[in-house]
Parts: structure tokens; C-alpha cells; sequence
């Protein structure tokens, strides 16, 4: 039986609300894998996968208890981001490790293949919860929402799937809230799993997802608790793409209402979050296995209240939007760790089968095991210096009753007429960290090829694009750049980019057929 049984359950349910646990492995599996177990004992591991949870305008402050656990008992990288900033094709990249252009899921709409049967007979197979299970060795637990199915999240009056049979919930916060179920279902695993064999347990939790809603003692918290408001903060995006600039600027005073209490709303989501952490933390401390498992701690894209004036989404190229929390504990990580190195979300798979004892290389995922960073055992000098961010966006084919000016196309939008999505809000990003230069370029595939660059050192709110400024052998390089990941896979993935010592240009392979559509950027160049 596969670790996630989603043909079955996507049958039973409408909601994207999945939990599928104490999957039973078959008697011969089992028994082999009790005597590999014995001469190689390994480490359990825990993924806990948070929901819309930001980084870069104080997601984690709430989170007093997770950073104690996690974070403070390991490491914390404080650069991490996403490969792609939207729940659906983000969480298909941290299950295949690879990028949206490989495992082909480019937002949260069927058509863009979110939870759909090409996914399940294509890619589900290839996941490294997939891979677990065929080698047999680990216990598999998961616990929470898996993709989409183009629903959002709900704490109450939903449906879960437990191993294939649907088990509904009402509105009696004791038996329903979704956080603490997720909680106490995730304990019982942990009582009553094998000893003999190690684990794997991925919780993933409705919160800070929409529509925010906090657990009963929770309901007061934070009552003075606004939006942050960063030099970013509700000013007009007038260089930026036109999806930008579209945000009316300033907001108005009720706009600003708004989104402060749902701000608000966001941080006692996650208090409930912080109980779940503190609970599984303490089990594992009890039973005397906290000492031989990984926590990591993350979250499938971050999120935005008011930058630039768009009131509150994800989907965007900026930081506010791919950059995400990654806490992680084990054995031989230790405490008090902050580590600058560039990983991203692809890298969760390769670093979990690593941990496993696998190799990575016996796989088709893009990203790179970053387990020997934490661990001081890998080379940082050479680790890479930039990855890969892409996002096909998402419109609809009539006019939006909210905003009827901007005609079809658009989405996601607001009673004010502020569109959060569009068809062309379609790009692709080099997001680059190194002792050089901390850059990100980026790329519409729109009428324009409208073009992106900041400078995060000398501008870390991203005010200014610099795309006409920039020397032009660096925007030709990024250019190229960008034009190799996106038609990378595998290890082509993992090769030196612009600022890494061994990065060879070569202009004539700046406008591959494989890319057809760069063609038009050329020109620009010249």
C-alpha cells in the first residue's frame, strides 16, 4: 500500500483535507526490513509542513515555543525559499524535489495539474514518501492536507480520508478543530507504531491558511498586533509589473483595517501550531527517541499584508512571498545554529531520503541533500549559489464581477479592484545568495518579457528594480542563467550559477530552442 493513498482518497472526499496513517506494510516487507533495521539502525524523521506561514514579516514570532524546540536545539536557515510561491506546485516540490517545469504542476487549478490523474500516474510515484515505501525500511505516517484540489483550508466542517475511509467533522472545537486533531492523531501514531523499525511522520497543519480560524482560548490573543509596516508597506510598485501596479495606492482606511485583523487572525492560528510542536517534541522526549530523530519545521510559501499595496495573497516573486521559516533538529546538528546557505524547497526531499540512507543520485529529484551542512560535515565554500523560482499564473476567461475594468484575465481580486493573479503574472526567477552578490532576476512570459532585478543588500524591501541600471554582462549572464534552470533536471540542476567560481558563460547557448519564447528578450538585450 503507497505511503500517499490519494487515488483512493481523492474518490471519497471534495475537501483537500487528506490523512492517511498507520498504513500497514505488507508481513514479507516487514520482516525484512526487522533484520536490515537491526545491523543499521536509522534515524526517525518528522516533517511538520506549516500553510501560507511567512518569514519575512514575522510569521514565526508567535511561534515562541517551535523555535525553542526546533530551532534553538538546532539549526535555522535563513535563507530558504520556494520553487514556486503557491501551495499546490510548491507542495509537489517538496514530495518529488523537483522543480514545477519537471513534476508539471504550475498552480492550484486542475488544469494546472494540481491533484490530478497525470499527477498521481506520473509524479506521485516518483515522491520520496513513495521511495521510503518501496525500500521498505521506515514506517510512513502523514497527517493533514496534501495538494489542493483547488479548496482552501477549513478547521471545522471538513472531511478527512483516514487510510481510504472518509471520517467527517463538525464544529465541537474538543473533537473537530483541525490543528489539535492533527495533534493527537499524530500522537497516537507515535504510541503505537513498531519500536522495532524507524519512522517517518509528515504533519501538515491548516494553519495560517484562510479563514483563519483560531482555537477557542486563542481568540483574544495579540489584540494590538498590526501588519508590520516596512518601508514596503502600502506604496506603489511603479516600476514593477503591471499586475503591481494595478494595487491602488494608498489603501484605504477599512482596506488597512482589514488586513491588520487578519493579520491578527493569523498569528493565533498559529499558537495552536506552537501546541502541536511542543506536543510531538515532548512525546518523542518521553519514549526516548527524541535523540535519534530529525525535526524539520517549514512551510509551503510565505505571504503578503499590504506590500505594495496588495492587500493579502501569496504567488508573488517577492520575499515576502518565497522565502519560508527552515528550523531543523537531530543527531549531530548542534544547538544555536543560524546558517546563511541557499536552500530550497526541492532540497527537502534528496536531504529526507538522505537521511534514510539513500543516495539521492538513485533518483530524478533536482534539489541537493543539504544534511551534511547541518551535520559540519559538507564543504559550504562550494555549496551552490542560486536557485530556481517559476509560477504560471492563474485567470479566468470572463471579467471579474469585482473588477470589471481589467476584463478577463485576471483573479483573485478584490471589492476594490486590486487582482491578486493574472494569466500573464507568469515568470520565471534566478534567486541568488552568495559572498558576491544576494540578487534575484526575474522574467514574465508576457507581451512584454517584462524584467525584474533587485539588489537584496542595498534593497531588502525590494523598492527599486534595477533591470535598466544593471551592467549589462551581468543581465546577460542571468539571462543565461535563468535559461538553464528552467530547462534543467537532475543533477544539470545542481551546476554552478553565475557567481560560483566554476560558472562558465557562453552566449551562444543564451537562446535555446528549448526556451523558445526568450527569443523576444534578446532583442531587449541587444
Amino acid at each position: 500500500m503507497a505511503f500517499f493513498v490519494f487515488n483512493s482518497a481523492s474518490k471519497m472526499v471534495s475537501s483537500p483535507l487528506v490523512i492517511l496513517g498507520f498504513i500497514l506494510i505488507c508481513v514479507t516487507l516487514h520482516c525484512n526490513s526487522l533484520a536490515e533495521a537491526k545491523a543499521n539502525p536509522r534515524p526517525n524523521i518528522v516533517l511538520i509542513l506549516t500553510d501560507d506561514l511567512d518569514v519575512s514579516i514575522g510569521g514565526m514570532m508567535p511561534l515562541v515555543k517551535t523555535k525553542k524546540l526546533i530551532g534553538d536545539a538546532g539549526i535555522t536557515f535563513t535563507n530558504a525559499f520556494v520553487a514556486s510561491p503557491l501551495c499546490c506546485p510548491s507542495r509537489a516540490s517538496i514530495l518529488t524535489g523537483k522543480y514545477p517545469h519537471n513534476h508539471h504542476v504550475v498552480n492550484n487549478t486542475l488544469e494546472g495539474n494540481c491533484s490530478s490523474t497525470a499527477w498521481q500516474k506520473t509524479q506521485e510515484p516518483e515522491t520520496f514518501s513513495a521511495f521510503l515505501q518501496k525500500h521498505g525500511t521506515y514506517q510512513t505516517f502523514f497527517a493533514g492536507k496534501y495538494l489542493n484540489e483547488e479548496s482552501n483550508s477549513k478547521y471545522y466542517n471538513y472531511t478527512l480520508s483516514v487510510n481510504g475511509r472518509a471520517q467527517r467533522h463538525g464544529q465541537n472545537y474538543s473533537e473537530d478543530y483541525l490543528t489539535d486533531v492533527l495533534a493527537n492523531i499524530s500522537i497516537d501514531f507515535l504510541e503505537n507504531k513498531s519500536n522495532r523499525r524507524p519512522f517517518f511522520m509528515m504533519v501538515s497543519t491548516p494553519a495560517p491558511h484562510s479563514p483563519w480560524t483560531a482555537a477557542p482560548q486563542y481568540e483574544s490573543s495579540f489584540p494590538n498586533v498590526k501588519a508590520p509596516r516596512d518601508p514596503n508597506f502600502n506604496i506603489h510598485g511603479k516600476d514593477k509589473h503591471w499586475l503591481i501596479r494595478q494595487a491602488k495606492t494608498p489603501m484605504t482606511n477599512s482596506s488597512v483595517e482589514f488586513l491588520d485583523n487578519a493579520y491578527r487572525k493569523r498569528w493565533r492560528t498559529l499558537l495552536s501550531v506552537d501546541d502541536l510542536v511542543e506536543k510531538v517534541v515532548r512525546k518523542l522526549e518521553v519514549s526516548g527517541e527524541l535523540s535519534n530523530t530529525y525535526i524539520i519545521f517549514t512551510s509551503d510559501n510565505g505571504y503578503h499584508t499590504g506590500q505594495f499595496s496588495l492587500p493579502m495573497d501569496k504567488r508573488q516573486l517577492y520575499e515576502f512571498d518565497i522565502r519560508v521559516p527552515l528550523l531543523v533538529r537531530g543527531p549531530y546538528i548542534k544547538p544555536n545554529q543560524t546558517s546563511p546557505l541557499l536552500i530550497a524547497n526541492v532540497d527537502l526531499g534528496p536531504t529526507i531520503l538522505d537521511i534514510a540512507g539513500y543516495n539521492v543520485n538513485e533518483t530524478q529529484m533536482d534539489g541537493m541533500s543539504f544534511l551534511p551542512i547541518m551535520t559540519g560535515k559538507g564543504n559550504s565554500s562550494t555549496w551552490r549559489s542560486d536557485v530556481l523560482v517559476e509560477y504560471e499564473g492563474e485567470g479566468s476567461n470572463i471579467s471579474d464581477p469585482a473588477c470589471p475594468l481589467l476584463g478577463p484575465g485576471v483573479s483573485e481580486c478584490f471589492p476594490d479592484c486590486v487582482c491578486e493573479d493574472s494569466y500573464n503574472n507568469t515568470y520565471a526567477c534566478v534567486r541568488t545568495v552568495s559572498q558576491a552578490a544576494n540578487l534575484q532576476y526575474c522574467e514574465f512570459d508576457d507581451n512584454e518579457v517584462f524584467v525584474e532585478v533587485y539588489n537584496l543588500t542595498a534593497d531588502p524591501f525590494q523598492l527599486s528594480n534595477i533591470a535598466k541600471s544593471i551592467d549589462q554582462e551581468v543581465l546577460e549572464k542571468m539571462n543565461h542563467r535563468l535559461m538553464m534552470l528552467q530547462s534543467c533536471s537532475g543533477r544539470s540542476c545542481r551546476t554552478p550559477g553565475v557567481y560560483d567560481s566554476q560558472f562558465r558563460f557562453d552566449p551562444q547557448l543564451m537562446f535555446s530552442s528549448l526556451v523558445p519564447h526568450r527569443n523576444k528578450r534578446r532583442q531587449m538585450l541587444k
